[in-house]
C-alpha cells in the first residue's frame, strides 16, 4: 500500500480546511494519509519515506512562504525525492501582486529535489467556499488517480 503524507501551514484555518477536504478525497479511495501541521515541526527528511507528497501553505504578504515553513523548506535541500509523486495547494489573496505564490515556491522546490509534480497547484482565494471544498476533495481524488493507482 502506498504511503501518502500531507504537510500544511495554516494561520487563519483556510489552508487547514483545504487540507482536510483533500484528505477526505484521498480517503474515499481507501488510501491512508498522514496529515501533519507544519507547527508540529516535522523534519523534511521524512518525505523520503512516502510515495506521495502533498504540501500546502498560505502565502504571506506579497508572495512569501510562511515563516512556519522556512526551516522545512531549507531542510528539503538535503532530501532526494526522485520518483516521488507530489502536488501542492494553498490559499491566498488576489489583492497582492503574487497570488498564492507559496504554491509555486513549494512546487519548484519539489521539482528541484526530483519529485514528479502530477497536478497543477490548487489555489483558493481566502476562505474556501462550498465549491472550493468540492474542488479540494476532487484534488485528493485526482492525486490518487495520477500517482498511487498508477504505481500500484
Amino acid at each position: 500500500m502506498s504511503k501518502i503524507i500531507l504537510i500544511f501551514a495554516s494561520m487563519s484555518g483556510n489552508t487547514e480546511e483545504m487540507a482536510d477536504a483533500i484528505a477526505a478525497g484521498i480517503k474515499e479511495n481507501d488510501v491512508d494519509i498522514e496529515m501533519i501541521d507544519i507547527m508540529d515541526s516535522p523534519e523534511a527528511t521524512m518525505l523520503a519515506e512516502y510515495d506521495g507528497i502533498i504540501l500546502g501553505a498560505y502565502t504571506w504578504g506579497d508572495g512569501d512562504l510562511p515563516d512556519d515553513f522556512l526551516d522545512f523548506y531549507d531542510e528539503m535541500d538535503d532530501v532526494d525525492l526522485t520518483g516521488k509523486k507530489a502536488a501542492v495547494f494553498g490559499s491566498g489573496d488576489t489583492y497582492y501582486t503574487h497570488y498564492c505564490a507559496a504554491v509555486d515556491i513549494l512546487s519548484e522546490k519539489l521539482k528541484e529535489r526530483g519529485a514528479d509534480i502530477v497536478m497543477e497547484g490548487l489555489k483558493v482565494e481566502l476562505t474556501p467556499e462550498d465549491e472550493d471544498i468540492e474542488n479540494c476533495q476532487e484534488f485528493g481524488r485526482e492525486f490518487i488517480k495520477k500517482s498511487v493507482v498508477s504505481s500500484m
